[in-house]
């Protein structure tokens, strides 16, 4: 038979006509006295009735909180319900407008000009933050040196300014992930609340594959979903970061920006700088969409640490782009520059012979550059863009030497030509140029540390499209979306 609980009515079946039964009435005080009334153990806890609905959250704007109770039922010997008898949850609303009075000065406001401390002295109160018992209302006299307690603060109130915190029944609660307050829920690495890091998986690696000549060399794609992301070095070389958009977030276009907190994907970046020693990127995530992470190389490179956690759906598709990317940019074969003064151009740069090794794989496809997105990305973020015919192509070591002629110049950072030459750096041909065509070229300038040699470099995932009027106007749009 089940337990009897307060508040239960009993419904008759159709046709009962509701006199009691005597032996029905024997059986029920019977099993009365055995349970309760004749020295009976105790049966354990009682039991919780269902949650009751939410309250109404105590703000009206800003943070607050709203709670909802149960309670428990049980016989005379039977134990307390285990658990909470009421729950609190964390309401987040629009924030208060500006000049909106705090709810504990209004709190404090409540007793003005009311006789305290057993005189009939009236006084102005204002909170007062510096009591132990952050819960409670202890309001300053205004114009005095003494502060009161007038006892607890009403629940919701925030325990200090720019504290997350919210006091209930006297105590300062943090609301866990789970938006309970004081749940120990918290999210992981991946960002699940209360998981255990198994739903992504942590990405951590060393850059050293850039070359000893100055300019911008990509380090990695941050992919969008990443968390918890990190870049560090210890060098005179910069870190720069460019958005999906193809805009630079800080130190792009060869100009160092300051240390600070910046927009990009969704969050906040915090990069910082200590003179001569080391730079640092972090941001929390999650990340809205792609960001690309280079570093701006003044000197050699002594390596870039990066790390961050990527959901397990994006991390193949981010694998496969890395490698199919090749951003382990080789040095390219130098050229001259020409002298900018009387004084004879130094010697061009040695480049050390390459070690054979292993056979590589074959190369994979190359990447596609087609879309906008893509498009924006370099053209914003290159140095040159421009239309030129192929006259010739000659294979150097690994690297690939184009002859091109400039027709037409959509962006330079400096002077070209009208004959140049596009370095390659890859043992794939990627992008594939075909001799005698005219394309559409995104390229780099790389220049040496003396001043003396600088490369126009295509890189193996760099923007390279046949010209054609279409293409023409799209990369035209492209230029009203980036600043030169």
């Amino acid at each position: 038979m089940g337990k009897l609980r307060q508040g239960e009515e009993e419904h008759l079946a159709p046709g009962h006509t509701g006199r009691p039964r005597p032996l029905q009435n024997l059986l029920l005080l019977l099993w009365t006295l055995l349970n309760c009334g004749l020295g009976g153990n105790a049966q354990g806890p009682g039991e919780w009735t269902p949650w009751g609905s939410w309250s109404r959250c105590s703000s009206s704007c800003g943070r607050g909180l709203s709670v909802r109770s149960r309670q428990c039922i049980r016989f005379p010997r039977e134990e307390l319900c285990w658990g909470d008898t009421h729950e609190y949850r964390l309401c987040q609303l629009p924030e208060c407008p500006p000049g909106a009075v705090p709810f504990r000065d209004l709190q404090c406001a409540l007793y003005n000009g009311h006789p305290v401390l057993g005189t009939q002295k009236t006084y102005q109160w204002v909170p007062f933050y510096g009591a132990p018992n952050q819960c409670d209302l202890n309001c300053l006299a205004e114009g005095h040196d003494f502060y009161h307690s007038f006892g607890r603060v009403l629940d919701g109130t925030p325990c200090s300014p720019g504290t997350q915190g919210l006091c209930v029944a006297g105590r300062c609660l943090r609301a866990g992930c789970d938006g309970l307050l004081g749940s120990d829920a918290r999210e992981d690495r991946c960002g699940r609340c209360g998981g255990a890091n198994d739903s992504c998986l942590f990405v951590q690696r060393v850059f050293r594959d850039a070359g000893a000549f100055a300019g911008y060399w990509n380090v990695t794609l941050i992919p969008e979903g990443a968390r918890h992301i990190r870049a560090a070095h210890r060098s005179r070389n910069h870190l720069a970061l460019m958005g999906g958009d193809g805009r630079y977030v800080f130190n792009g276009n060869w100009a160092v920006s300051p240390p600070g907190t910046y927009e990009a994907a969704g969050t906040h970046v915090v990069y910082t700088r200590v003179t001569g020693s080391e730079e640092t990127l972090r941001a929390a995530g999650p990340t809205s969409e792609d960001l690309l992470l280079q570093v701006l190389l003044q000197e050699p490179n002594p390596g870039v640490e990066f790390e961050f956690w990527l959901p397990r759906e994006r991390y193949g598709p981010f694998q496969a782009q890395a490698q199919a990317q090749g951003w382990s940019l080789r040095q390219p074969q130098p050229r001259e520059v020409d002298p900018q003064s009387p004084e004879s151009p130094a010697a061009p740069t040695v480049i050390p012979p390459r070690t054979p090794g292993p056979t590589p794989d074959p190369c994979p496809p190359c990447p596609d550059t087609r879309g906008r997105a893509h498009r924006l990305l370099h053209y914003c973020g290159s140095d040159f863009v421009f239309r030129a015919r192929v006259l010739g192509r000659v294979r150097q070591a690994q690297e690939t030497r184009y002859e091109v002629r400039v027709q037409l110049i959509y962006k330079n950072r400096s002077p070209l030509r009208a004959l140049e030459y596009v370095w390659a750096p890859s043992r794939c041909p990627c992008p594939p140029l075909a001799l005698h065509r005219d394309y559409l070229l995104a390229a780099r300038r790389l220049i040496s540390p003396d001043g003396t040699q600088d490369w126009l470099l295509l890189p193996h995932a760099g923007y390279a499209r046949p010209w054609s009027p279409a293409e023409d106007s799209r990369v035209r749009l492209a230029a009203r979306r980036c600043p030169l």
